[in-house]
Formats: C-alpha cells, sequence, structure tokens
C-alpha cells in the first residue's frame, strides 16, 4: 500500500469519526494532522468533548457505531467507558479522545504538539 492511499485511508476514517462526533453533537472538535512530525506516535488525534459523562459515553458509542456502519472500520481498543471522563479510542493511525471539559482543559493534549496543523470543526447547533 502507498503513503499516498494509506493517508486516504487515513482521511477517510477521520470524517467518519467526526461525523459520528457530530451524531451526538459532540463539541469543540479539533483534528490534530501529526502526519509531518517524525516524533509523533500516530497520523492524528481526532479530540473533542462532552457536558457530562453520559453525554461523553454517548459521543464514544456514536463514534464507533457510525465508523463501523460507514465504513466498517471498528477500534483495536478503546479505554475509559468505565468513568467516561475522558474515552481514547485507537484507531491505529487515528487516536480519538473524547473529554469532559475540566479533563481536557487540564491534558490540554492539542497543544502539545503545537507544530502540527490543528482543524477547528465547528459545532452543530
Amino acid at each position: 500500500m502507498t503513503k499516498k492511499k494509506k493517508s486516504l485511508e487515513n482521511k477517510e476514517i477521520v470524517d467518519k469519526i467526526v461525523e459520528g462526533i457530530q451524531e451526538k453533537k459532540g463539541k469543540k472538535t479539533v483534528v490534530v494532522d501529526l502526519t509531518k512530525l517524525n516524533e509523533a506516535p500516530c497520523s492524528y488525534f481526532v479530540i473533542c468533548e462532552g457536558d457530562s459523562n453520559t453525554h461523553v459515553n454517548a459521543i464514544a458509542f456514536s463514534i464507533k457505531d457510525w465508523v463501523k456502519e460507514k465504513i466498517n472500520v471498528k477500534p483495536f481498543a478503546t479505554d475509559g467507558f468505565e468513568n467516561s471522563q475522558w474515552i481514547a479510542m485507537d484507531y491505529g493511525q487515528i487516536i480519538v479522545h473524547v473529554f469532559q471539559r475540566q479533563y481536557r482543559e487540564f491534558y490540554d493534549l492539542e497543544h502539545l504538539w503545537d507544530d502540527a496543523d490543528l482543524d477547528f470543526i465547528p459545532d452543530l447547533d
């Protein structure tokens, strides 16, 4: 598989993840493009937040179900469903982080990679 084809596949997965977030009205979604950074642990972070543990849980399940339904891709691993303060989902070269607001502010993941390209996705009303 060529690097360009793999990049297109990753971008398609990212797009479906964002759609899954929007399905449950996830907030302040950011796609962090790490593809140009040699030291990055993956190609993309997708970060969003919810208002409560119930909202965070609903967003994460929406992502999982939406991506599976639309393009038949499942995460390799997930963590954080037990308390739903911060749920991480591993899609290989794409890592999804669904936070409650206070935990997102504390960890501030998108600013750990200041030299990455950030794509801020508008919230749906």
